[in-house]
Order: C-alpha cells, then structure tokens, then sequence
C-alpha cells in the first residue's frame, strides 16, 4: 500500500490540491483538506473497483471533503461570503507562488477568478473540473455523480454567470467588453 500511495501522491497531489485551492480559496485549508483526502483514500483504497479513472475517484473524494467542510461551517451562503470576498481577503505567501497564483497576475484571469464568486458551487465546481483539472464531460459527470446532460447543463449554465459576470467586472474597472453573445 506504501508503493501505492506514493505513487498517487505524485501523480495526483497537485491536481487534488489546486482543485481544493478553487474551491475554499484558502492555502492553508486547501492543505488540510488534502489531507483528508488521503485519510479517505488509505481508508477506502482497496474497495476502488476501477470502474472510473483514479484521477476520477481521487476528485470526486477530494469533492466530498470540500462539502464536508462547507456544511462543518456555520452556514454555507455564509462561509461564501466570507471566504470568497476578494476586498478582504488576500492569499499571501512567503514560499514560491503556486501555479495558479502566478496565473493571477493576469487581469482578465483575475476577472475570471472573480467571477467564479457569482456561481454556484455546482457550477463552480463543474468549472473548475472541465477547465481547470480538464476532466471530461463523462469524467466530471462520474466525479458528481450526475449524468452527462446535468453536467452540460450546468457548465453552459454556468458560462453564462462567468460572462455575465465578467462583463460587469471589467466595466467596473473601466474595461468594457462588448456584450455579444451575453444576453
């Protein structure tokens, strides 16, 4: 089991990590919540039937850890608030940036981070498994739980909330976008 858990640990832990980072927005917690991953999967490894990729399994735990701490919280419309409010709270870090913080020193991609804050947390979440972990439609509905047509649903769904919500970020930076296709 050793073996095995080494090797996902280093097949696996950025992409588990960086999906957490999306979701809770906190590196520190995103850390912890890895954590619990991994706990689940020793726990669980051996009852994994391969009927999905590991990549796949390994998300849709790291899926449930993330909603287990969501509803650990006060309330869930809450902690949004609270963890997604980008005037108040920075991610700050002494080490080396992450990937993803790099990614942020570009405008539109932060208009883009920004806007996830408009989503749901299903839309959110589909989101960040089609085009940030770059799971596809059958293994993001496999991660949920869901069927195919829920997935493509949501996600268009959810492109609209990002445009829509794009467009008025950037003309309150004094950046208008032409609306096509928005409405």
């Amino acid at each position: 089991m050793e073996d095995t858990f080494q090797r996902i640990y280093e097949k696996y832990h950025q992409d588990l990590f960086q999906f957490l980072f999306y979701m809770v927005k906190s590196r520190e917690q995103a850390e912890d919540l890895v954590q619990e991953v991994y706990i689940r999967v020793l726990k669980s490894y051996d009852k994994f039937e391969g009927r999905s990729s590991e990549k796949t399994w390994l998300i849709s735990i790291a899926r449930h850890v993330a909603i287990d701490w969501f509803r650990k919280q006060k309330t869930v419309r809450q902690r949004i608030f609270e963890k997604f409010d980008w005037e108040k709270q920075q991610i700050e870090d002494e080490h080396q940036p992450l990937p993803d913080e790099v990614l942020l020193q570009n405008e539109q991609v932060q208009w883009i981070y920004k806007a996830l804050n408009g989503c749901t947390i299903d839309q959110r979440t589909v989101i960040i498994l089609r085009y940030v972990q770059e799971l596809s439609i059958s293994e993001t509905a496999d991660v949920l739980g869901w069927s195919v047509s829920k997935v493509k649903t949501t996600q268009h769904r959810a492109i609209k909330q990002l445009q829509k919500h794009i467009v008025s970020i950037s003309e309150k930076e004094g950046f208008p976008i032409e609306k096509t296709g928005v409405e």
